[in-house]
């Protein structure tokens, strides 16, 4: 059974930088695409970033810049680096990786005071 368990999160302060990590079960090696996305109180959830099992990342454009994804296939672990965050950055974050079907961690909150 795929499992997948963010960590990470917390409150930071405006143009500060947070890692968030997804531990996931397996090998992530045969995950053909895995990513983030987020959910802010009221809003639908949003692409934040994906990275497809050649190494190509696609980002929202909100985050381009400021934002990194990256796998480490030895760990089975996804990462998000966040730098220069913003208010409007809040949000809960959900790990995700793409099979026949979607698969989601548990989320994980990130909060940013100005």
């Amino acid at each position: 059974q795929v499992q997948l368990v963010e960590s990470g999160g917390g409150l930071v302060q405006a143009g500060g930088s947070l890692i968030l990590s997804c531990a996931v079960s397996g090998s992530i090696l045969s995950y053909n695409e895995l990513g983030w996305y987020r959910q802010a109180p009221g809003k639908q959830r949003e692409l934040v970033a994906a990275i497809d099992i050649g190494g190509s990342r696609n980002y929202a454009e909100s985050v381009k810049g400021r934002f990194t994804i990256s796998r480490d296939n030895a760990k089975n672990t996804l990462y998000l680096q966040m730098s220069s965050l913003k208010p409007e950055d809040t949000a809960v974050y959900y790990c995700y990786l793409q099979l026949v079907y979607k698969y989601w961690g548990q989320g994980t909150q990130v909060t940013v005071s100005s």
